[in-house]
């Protein structure tokens, strides 16, 4: 029997996503953000407050990175939710973290996140409801210890966080325990 526990956020599990942009001088900024996702096979949608210094920066230089933060990583990725760009300069290079240019958009990479998005700035959404940044995949990079032998991202390796808002916990993901479009075939079979 299931219970009430009121009106609660009950989607899990929701990404650790490292979002990094620079300012119009060229200093990087990353925020920690769970409210991502993919939104095409090419898009990412990031629901983000335009008062973030990310969310800033973004805006002035319409290219970002999107990285995956994995389990070691955490405590790198849990700072970066925790400093603001907006009360600490210079963040990034205060956390000791190593930085490079992305490879395609004029944004930063983190090298300590395994896989990481390069996006452009396409949409700037903003309602009564939410603010939402979109951004087009132009390239993704990852480390090759994340990938399985046919050059493919293997989601067993990765080990990548994934957050949890009733207790405010980082978790990892790894196992394997179906096959998506064919476990559910005898039953799809059945009713058709």
């Amino acid at each position: 029997m299931k219970k009430s526990i009121g009106a609660k956020a009950a989607i899990f599990p929701m990404p650790v996503l490292m979002i990094a942009a620079y300012d119009k001088e060229g200093t990087p900024n990353v925020m920690n953000a769970a409210w991502g996702i993919m939104c095409g096979s090419d898009k990412v949608a990031l629901f983000i407050n335009k008062d973030h210094k990310t969310t800033k920066n973004i805006m002035e230089t319409k290219e970002f990175t999107v990285a995956i933060a994995d389990k070691d990583s955490v405590e790198l990725a849990d700072f970066f939710g925790i400093a603001s760009g907006n009360n600490i300069y210079d963040k990034v290079a205060k956390s000791g973290c190593k930085v490079s240019k992305a490879t395609k958009v004029n944004a930063p990479i983190i090298e300590e996140f395994p896989v990481v998005m390069e996006c452009e700035l396409v949409e700037d959404i903003e309602n009564d409801q939410f603010h939402c940044v979109v951004g087009k995949i132009v390239e993704t990079l990852v480390e090759d210890k994340m990938l399985d032998n046919d050059g493919e991202i293997d989601p067993s390796k990765i080990n990548a966080l994934i957050f949890d808002q009733f207790k405010s916990g980082y978790y990892v993901t790894g196992e394997k325990v179906g096959q998506a479009w064919a476990d559910g075939m005898d039953m799809y079979k059945k009713v058709k």
